[in-house]
């Protein structure tokens, strides 16, 4: 077995969630393996808000755009206006470059990066075994201490450590990134802005979840999703963007993958493996928003890790879910209970809609969003909230209002 490399971690998967792992491991002096698939790159709007470029130091060169605002639409194609406030904004990346980036950004620290697929976790003794296979098609084993499963929500490293876990429910997304060259306009349509998202309820476009625009300079991400099986997230799309005026672009890559909206309520086995990123569900109901998240909840993996490493005892592993949801539980609990009502039809979606016209709602979504934590300086704004959305649940107001 002396042939066998032997490394202090390895971390399956190379999105966010696991080149941060990665990351934060090679840092602390550890010896660690990457695993990932190369060139699969998940379905995203790329948004990530200005805390994650400040927490995790990522350059300017990696946020292609910076939007100041997002135009909403309703059921009945209603448009509300939700610009930021403040001198916030909402920075945009290309997930094929920033993920790439984050990962050569770990192999720098040290990391040795594998390109491969993982096949099974076996043990050898005291030791763990990890399978993977190559291009190839050659199969090979390397030996670690612990596990860090970042592979997705359909995530194989979750299925074998933890297989009692039962898996949460998966809004299944998909989008087309096109080129929009400087100086070009939409053929005709609602149009197209640069420094706006746009987000669609309706349900022509999704019948349970929403449907997207977002900028990427001279790119564009478009996109929907939905939990509906049968529904085409294809179509869809196809409709949004001649809606848009926007059919005519440069389709660039075409992507789709399951998205996780409820974290797991076990992330490690007790021994050797811990999860994170969507493979952890770590993705915040209604919005779908993962990047930032992924990127928390794998340096809080590493953290874990190093902890597992440092005293031996197994138990650490389970403070990466304990320490996230304490920060985050509440945020997702809110958003989980927003979606399950709000969503559920045209009639309350559009009444969501009118919500998000009130400047209360708009400048607490935004700081929320930005800063990554409940606003709670201005209590009597969030009581005028309170009775508002209880106005609008019992239909004392008018969706149109």
């Amino acid at each position: 077995m002396s042939d066998v490399p032997i490394y202090d971690v390895i971390v399956v998967g190379g999105g966010p969630a696991g080149a941060t792992a990665a990351h934060g491991l090679a840092l602390a002096g550890r010896s660690v393996m990457l695993l990932d698939r190369a060139g699969r790159i998940k379905p995203c709007g790329g948004a990530v808000p200005p805390t994650l470029i400040r927490e995790f130091d990522i350059p300017s060169h990696l946020i292609v755009a910076r939007v100041g605002g997002a135009r909403i639409f309703s059921p009945a194609s209603r448009c509300v206006e939700m610009p930021i406030q403040s001198d916030g904004f909402v920075g945009m990346v290309d997930r094929e470059v920033f993920d790439e980036w984050l990962r050569e950004r770990a192999q720098k620290a040290g990391v040795t990066r594998i390109d491969g697929k993982f096949e099974a976790l076996s043990r050898d003794g005291g030791t763990t075994v990890i399978s993977y296979r190559t291009k190839d098609g050659g199969l090979h084993r390397a030996h670690t201490k612990c596990v860090v499963g970042a592979d997705g929500a359909l995530s194989a490293v979750a299925r074998q450590a933890l297989p009692a876990q039962r898996r949460p429910r998966c809004v299944f997304a998909y989008h087309e990134v096109i080129r929009i060259p400087e100086g070009a306009r939409p053929t005709e349509g609602e149009g197209y802005d640069r420094g706006r998202c746009d987000i669609y309820y309706q349900g022509s476009y999704s019948p349970d979840f929403y449907a997207w625009v977002f900028p990427h300079g001279d790119t564009a991400s478009i996109g929907t999703g939905s939990a509906r099986k049968g529904f085409s997230l294809r179509e869809a799309t196809g409709a949004l963007r001649l809606q848009c005026g926007l059919d005519k672009m440069q389709t660039i890559r075409r992507e789709g993958a399951p998205i996780p909206l409820r974290p797991l309520k076990r992330w490690d086995n007790g021994r050797d493996v811990v999860l994170a990123g969507d493979a952890a569900g770590v993705v915040a109901p209604a919005s779908g928003e993962g990047i930032y998240y992924a990127m928390t909840g794998g340096r809080l993996a590493a953290e874990a890790v190093e902890e597992f490493l440092q005293t031996g005892n197994a138990r650490a592993l389970a403070s990466a879910r304990r320490r996230f949801m304490r920060a985050h539980g509440r945020v997702f609990w809110i958003l989980g209970i927003m979606q399950a009502f709000w969503y559920s039809n045209d009639k309350r979606r559009e009444r969501f809609v009118t919500m998000c016209n009130d400047r209360d709602v708009q400048r607490l979504t935004w700081e929320s969003y930005m800063n990554k934590k409940l606003v709670r300086s201005d209590p009597l704004a969030h009581v005028r909230i309170f009775l508002k959305d209880v106005a609008h649940l019992f239909g004392m107001i008018s969706p149109t209002r």
